[in-house]
């Protein structure tokens, strides 16, 4: 399956579309609905007729923003129309709500009349809380961004503009730092003279450079005063110049600053520029010259572009919901200029700051430190919300522009931290800590069609060198009708292995004193678990994952006959990571033992609260889940879980953890602080540690399935070398996620 494949695969199931509407409050009741609907929504009505700026207080409006489009120019598309560009509105939904939680109505307007399109946005105004114009083609989007700026009293803000004129900008405040270049001297060629490209030309002359020092090039070159035909746009940036192509313009340029084409930029232009210079090649996908090409001409250059795969990414994703998070906020009635200037700055501004862990553990980082590579802060940065959200507030204010000011900078900052979802976070972390690391996977199931979909997508995605276990022709031939790729993938066929042998003696060795003759290691050793197994304890690959299609006894059978437990535990335990909007929680054990004794439970509870510690940015609290609270109910099963916990404290005597609990209990403060004032836990659980197998087994499949929560897992605890064990249930989203927390266990070490 290609990328067009798999993308169409992704719009359209298991619904069509990427986003929905959810309720933000209950209606299940005769009492809720007449609360929503007649006759109790009247009294909002009438509240906000009496004055408009109650639809904040009793509507979504504050939190609306409508992305709006006639689809002229869309994306690297061009003029595709409005219905054709309704899935990139809709990703631009994904990405407000992603990271700055703004609810998005996305609106495709049937129409290239620039008048008729003005005049149906203006008479938007009372749904929204902020206009996100989008993908509409020069000129006509600077007539219909200024015309409805003039008209509303709402936000509104062309994102092909400014969007990328505000992080570039940041780039190139840092990189003239960097570079030892003052912003009023360099010469920068803008080339590009569409929405993007005109309005970075605008914006840079905002932040300091001078008019007179920026060449823009269009399609026909360098764009003069000799010109006969200009729109007022271009006009603006004429330059006095003999200067005529591309070429002609990067002689001596400071910085070159592309928004047009692939490839438009070569190195012998480079050799041109003057010493220390900045080249921003943004187009998208393919930049105007790739990094390598720069460098093979130039080792003093700072390179940026619009690519998440290269250093110093021009990503507007780092602008726009934050500007619209900290406008909303303050109820601005525009997005002026001071605003966007205060976007870039913080940009700039936090680049130069300490890197936390948490961002150093998104991208698979050891160290990060403002310098060439790093001119911009990477876009999964969570401080970007606090911080940029806050200086646009700041300045709106500041600007006479906010109608409902923030009372104080620290809590306005809190509560954006408060708001971001952790779960997301955590994804990405674990993902990008994967990429490139190129651990080699052995894949038991090999055959089974969801590894087959899910080893292409690592590969793609970079992030393990994989090897199949399997017939060698049928995998060809089912990726081939499956329409993925294998390239860089490994096929084993153990009944073909040319070291089979070699395998099955090891495996004899380890077990002949335990009931494996030398027939037996022969049959096993060339068993799909047991040979992926005899692999990983051989260290010709780095790490295991199995199960899919096989029970998890089965396979755990397998695996512990021959990977060793790590030396200081005694039994296998099995963990879910759950990933709820604001929190992740460690469940466990959800896998390996039936009824554990008191040691074991703390063991896993041990086990389980290390893994929270290495993932989790919040303080690890260990709840001990039971059907009774404190000595409610007095058995052998209950005294055992508080056993657990005396045990746990005796080890590790700085680690929170109370018990024996029940599962609202672990996870209400309020319930803790108005029945159990004495609990040691101090506020919410995240590490759940269940008193048997079925309960812990039954809750994370509940949880998984009707919860409306992302889970990663199970994970395996205890064993010396990574491995992990899928159940048959999981999907390519489950394989991808487990692959990549194998990666990072071969990494940092195994749970």
């Amino acid at each position: 399956m290609d990328l067009d494949e798999q993308a169409l695969h992704y719009h359209a199931f298991p619904r069509p579309g990427k986003i929905e509407l959810g309720l933000t409050k209950p209606c299940a009741t005769q009492r809720d609905l007449s609360l929503a609907y007649t006759p109790g929504v009247a009294a909002p009505c009438l509240e906000i007729q009496k004055d408009e700026s109650a639809s904040y207080k009793y509507t979504s409006r504050g939190n609306l923003v409508a992305v709006i489009s006639n689809g002229t120019a869309v994306l690297g598309l061009g003029d595709i129309g409005a219905a054709a560009g309704k899935p990139v509105m809709e990703g631009k939904g994904v990405l407000f709500k992603r990271f700055a939680g703004i609810d998005v109505f996305d609106l495709e307007v049937k129409t290239h009349d620039p008048d008729e399109f003005i005049e149906l946005v203006a008479n938007l105004e009372p749904t929204f809380g902020g206009i996100n114009l989008e993908d509409i083609k020069a000129p006509e989007c600077f007539k219909i961004e200024q015309a409805l700026v003039e008209r509303m009293n709402i936000p509104v803000f062309h994102d092909d503009q400014h969007g990328t004129a505000i992080i570039s900008g940041a780039a190139l405040v840092n990189g003239c730092l960097l570079q030892e270049k003052k912003l009023e001297d360099v010469r920068i060629v803008v080339c590009g003279a569409g929405a993007a490209g005109i309005a970075c030309a605008k914006f840079y002359v905002a932040l300091g450079a001078r008019r007179e020092n920026i060449w823009l090039v269009d399609s026909q070159g360098v764009v003069t005063t000799d010109r006969d035909t200009l729109t007022p746009e271009k006009a603006e940036f004429a330059a006095k110049t003999k200067a005529r192509s591309l070429a002609d313009a990067m002689k001596d340029a400071d910085v070159f600053a592309g928004l047009s084409r692939a490839g438009l930029l070569t190195e012998a232009m480079v050799k041109t520029m003057a010493k220390r210079p900045m080249i921003l090649a943004m187009a998208n996908p393919t930049p105007e010259i790739f990094p390598d090409q720069v460098r093979s001409v130039r080792d003093d250059a700072i390179i940026a572009t619009g690519r998440s795969d290269f250093p110093n990414q021009v990503n507007n994703v780092l602008g726009f919901p934050f500007i619209f998070r900290g406008a909303l906020d303050v109820r601005a009635r525009k997005i002026n200029e001071e605003m966007k200037l205060a976007a870039s700055r913080a940009l700039a501004d936090l680049t130069r700051e300490d890197v936390p862990e948490v961002v150093l553990r998104a991208y698979g980082l050891q160290r990060l430190r403002f310098g060439r590579d790093y001119i911009i802060p990477k876009p999964f940065d969570p401080r970007v919300l606090t911080w940029e959200a806050a200086a646009v507030a700041k300045a709106a204010e500041a600007s006479g522009v906010a109608r409902y000011p923030i009372k104080s900078v620290e809590l306005y900052r809190e509560s954006l931290v408060a708001s971001q979802s952790h779960g997301q976070e955590f994804l990405c972390q674990i993902r990008h800590k994967a990429r490139d690391q190129e651990k080699r996977i052995i894949f038991a199931d090999g055959e089974h069609d969801t590894i087959i979909r899910a080893v292409h997508i690592l590969r793609e995605e970079r992030f393990v060198s994989p090897v199949l276990v399997g017939n060698v022709e049928r995998i060809h031939l089912r990726a081939a009708e499956l329409g993925v790729k294998l390239e860089g993938a490994t096929i084993i066929d153990p009944l073909a292995h040319e070291n089979i042998d070699a395998l099955a003696k090891h495996f004899f060795e380890k077990r002949k004193r335990k009931g494996i003759t030398w027939a037996d290691a022969q049959y096993y050793s060339a068993r799909p678990d047991w040979f992926a197994a005899l692999m990983l304890d051989l260290d010709q690959v780095d790490g295991l994952v199995a199960g899919i299609s096989r029970s998890h006894p089965f396979v755990m059978k397998a695996i512990l006959q021959i990977i060793p437990l790590r030396e200081d535990v005694e039994r296998v335990s099995g963990m879910f990571i759950t990933i709820t909007r604001d929190r992740l929680y460690f469940l466990a054990d959800c896998t390996a033992q039936m009824d554990p004794s008191a040691e074991q439970l703390a063991e896993t509870a041990l086990m389980a609260a290390d893994a929270a510690q290495r993932f989790s940015t919040q303080d690890v609290k260990v709840a001990m889940l039971s059907y009774s609270n404190f000595g409610t109910v007095l058995n052998a099963q209950t005294e055992k879980i508080r056993q657990a916990v005396r045990i746990v404290k005796a080890k590790r005597p700085g680690l929170c953890i109370d018990g024996e609990m029940q599962a609202d209990t672990a996870i209400s403060t309020d319930i803790q602080q108005r029945s159990f004032p004495f609990c040691e836990l101090g506020g919410r659980a995240n590490v759940l540690i269940f008193p048997d197998l079925a309960s812990g087994n039954i809750t994370s499949k509940l949880l998984q399935h009707i919860g409306g929560v992302e889970t990663i897992g199970p994970l395996t605890l205890g064993l010396a070398k990574p491995v992990n064990i899928l159940h048959p249930s999981c999907d390519v989203e489950d394989v991808v996620n487990a692959a990549a927390m194998t990666v990072i266990e071969c990494v940092d070490g195994v749970m």
